[in-house]
């Protein structure tokens, strides 16, 4: 992978025992800058040029305070692929005066650690130097290899800086995760990635890049940065050979392997879009829920809005023809809430097949509607005397019958008010087989128990 810290100077560091601080070398990088990625020579090195990550950064926050006071903690910064990880810890460790060790647990084993725990003494025992340990994919090394750190962080002997995309509480040991205080970063937003983008274009292409091609990639990247910039390098230098003036839609399409979907948020194909789901979804065919939810997704469709009608389906054409639709629509819409994409786009699909298969009804809503009409045709009617809960001036109440005290928990009373009594707003459709044999049994004993 790629270091910090380049040439002699990475020598010198991994050989130091003199418990010196460790400089960044400008002069190497700048010798070397034109052969290393896009990603590694736009990554930020102060909190100002940061894009992204505002909530584990306002004024005053742990992490802000770690980074500007050079004072750092042990942590484990735990987020998606390109969301700043790396960034975050190597900006920790260059405002300490500690030496920064970065290992990664794709290739390190316990040799490495005890090599970087070997220098760390050396260093405190030398002249109390410091030592900030960056260990990329820390979910990488097992308990043992997790357990080897344990005793070096514990007494202070080392700075422990874990990255990692997985959770922590299940990927972590809970002895050294006791020990590490978490940051949660979150995915880049459409504008962060855009704003990166831009940034690195501007400074460090030699061609001009075209406005759609970075929305394009901002848009398709799903909030990892490090893809963005990859593509859109690749994306620059295949137009620089071809003897392109600027990189164009096209060409970062095919750096990025995916095309762009003619699909505009704002415009007459976001309805559209969602229209098109909604009719096949309630013609129950999943095939084709499933083509215009992949359309509106591949388009940078809001999931939100996407699931807010999936909620609004699930009761309005399915309803008590499959209860459980609203259930599964609602649970889709926590997912969104609270996972997000790119994962949260699996808790949409199973949504869409179910709520394309399950048996359609509009019973509900006709009922309603039916209802609705006859009070603004009728108004109000005031509610029977037997049904207010409280005795009011000048007027009787009392007589309520509990249909808990009653056979089958059925009540005998007329529940309307006199005016509506015997009208009928809700009548089941065929997908509702089991709510009619149920509601005519319910009407046949109240009319029983009238008589």
């Amino acid at each position: 992978m790629d270091t910090l810290f380049d040439g002699e100077f990475a020598r010198e560091l991994a050989k130091d025992s003199s418990g010196g601080v460790a400089k960044r070398n400008t002069a190497g990088e700048q010798s070397t800058a034109a052969g290393r990625p896009l990603a590694v020579r736009a990554r930020p090195t102060t909190l100002e040029e940061l894009v992204g990550q505002s909530h584990l950064l306002g004024q005053g926050s742990g992490l802000r305070v770690a980074i500007e006071q050079g004072n750092p903690h042990s942590m484990v910064l735990y987020g998606p692929p390109g969301s700043g990880k790396t960034t975050l810890a190597r900006m920790v460790g260059e405002s300490s005066r500690a030496a920064f060790e970065e290992l990664s647990a794709v290739q390190a084993g316990r040799a490495e650690v005890r090599a970087v725990i070997e220098r760390a003494a050396h260093r405190r025992a030398a002249n109390g130097g410091q030592t900030v340990l960056f260990l990329d994919e820390i979910h990488r090394f097992n308990k043992a290899q997790q357990d080897a750190l344990l005793p070096a962080v514990e007494e202070g002997l080392i700075t422990l800086i874990g990255a990692t995309t997985e959770n922590p509480a299940f990927e972590v040991n809970g002895a050294l995760l006791s020990r590490l205080r978490v940051y949660a970063l979150s995915p880049l937003s459409v504008p962060e990635v855009e704003t990166v983008l831009q940034r690195a274009a501007s400074q460090d292409l030699t061609v001009e890049v075209a406005q759609e091609a970075l929305e394009f990639l901002a848009a398709r990247s799903e909030g990892d940065a490090r893809t963005a910039l990859n593509a859109l390098e690749l994306a620059g230098a295949t137009a620089a050979e071809l003897g392109e003036e600027r990189v164009s839609l096209a060409r970062v399409e095919d750096a990025l392997q995916r095309r762009a979907v003619l699909f505009d948020k704002q415009g007459d194909r976001h309805y559209d879009y969602i229209s098109a789901w909604i009719k096949a979804t309630r013609g129950s065919d999943p095939d084709a829920s499933l083509y215009y939810l992949a359309v509106m997704l591949e388009g940078g469709e809001d999931p939100r809005f996407i699931v807010r009608r999936m909620v609004i389906l699930a009761s309005e054409d399915i309803g008590n023809a499959d209860p459980g639709a609203l259930s599964v629509a609602t649970a889709a819409a926590l997912a969104v809430d609270r996972v997000g994409l790119p994962e949260a786009r699996y808790a949409l699909a199973q949504a869409a097949i179910y709520l394309a298969l399950a048996p359609k009804s509009d019973a509900a809503g006709r009922a309603l509607a039916a209802a609705e009409s006859h009070v603004r045709d009728h108004g109000a009617a005031p509610v029977p005397a037997w049904l207010r809960p409280g005795p009011r001036p000048g007027q009787q109440t009392g007589g309520y019958e509990n249909p808990h005290r009653r056979p089958g928990h059925v009540s005998s009373q007329e529940l309307l008010p006199d005016t509506v009594a015997g009208e009928r707003f809700y009548e089941p459709d065929d997908a509702e087989a089991e709510l009619a044999l149920r509601l005519e049994e319910i009407r046949r004993a109240r009319r029983s128990d009238a008589r």
